[in-house]
């Protein structure tokens, strides 16, 4: 059987540059899934249940032979910068305490159920070393554990550890997406919030930049490790 990863990311927008001239399928219930004959990408929005559908979705439009969580996350380690790239050699559930390992690398990254601020990067990093959060790696471990799949995160940081921009979680709706209008309107009214969004901004497009790059390597990587052989 042909070796196929699939990324499972939370929005479009985190993995778009990657996906230009793939094949693209919109489901139902804001679920997106690109392939290009030898990967899969599927987004279907932030946090454990979305991730869940997403990975879903990419196993029924590919015969999937390892899951990558990937996308933008914010840093618990004061020590990293916007754009830099987080390799989990452990991911943490946050919620239950499950642990998912990965020999091949050394950072350890915790998933919440919600979007962290400051204090809670700050007692992630306290209590487990932290070098990120996300929302949706754990889950996606545990389908990758659960299905005997490979499992990696690949994540690039998109703000800083001691970084808050207060209310964004109030932004997120049922279904996993980020309201960037009603943000953006949020926003527009209060002049003291601009310097942080606009700084929110700049340093997701170097996350983005960065994340592009790195998903990249590491699918060229999947397909030397895993070059077919002919059949003897």
């Amino acid at each position: 059987m042909k070796k196929c990863p699939a990324m499972i990311a939370a929005l479009p927008r985190e993995v778009s540059a990657l996906v230009k001239g793939w094949k693209v399928k919109r489901l139902p219930g804001r679920v997106v899934v690109y392939t290009n004959g030898s990967a899969v990408v599927a987004c279907a929005g932030m946090g454990a249940e979305r991730a869940a559908l997403a990975v879903e979705a990419a196993m029924a439009a590919a015969p999937v032979t390892a899951l990558l969580s990937v996308g933008v996350a914010g840093a618990c380690n004061s020590a990293l910068r916007a754009g830099d790239i987080v390799r989990a050699g452990v991911v943490i559930d946050s919620q239950t305490g499950e642990k998912f390992d990965n020999s091949h690398f050394k950072q350890v990254l915790v998933s919440s159920p919600a979007i962290a601020g400051v204090q809670e990067k700050r007692r992630l990093y306290e209590s487990y070393s932290a070098a990120a959060v996300d929302m949706e790696a754990a889950a996606v471990a545990r389908l990758a554990r659960s299905h005997g799949l490979d499992f990696w995160a690949v994540k690039a940081i998109s703000d800083e550890a001691g970084f808050e921009l207060e209310g964004l979680s109030r932004f997120s709706t049922a279904d996993g997406q980020f309201r960037e209008a009603a943000f953006a309107l949020h926003t527009m009214v209060r002049p003291s919030q601009w310097s942080k969004a606009i700084a929110l901004a700049r340093n997701s497009d170097r996350a983005l930049v960065s994340l592009k790059v790195a998903l990249e390597v590491e699918l060229d990587w999947y397909r030397r490790e895993h070059k077919q052989l002919p059949r003897g």
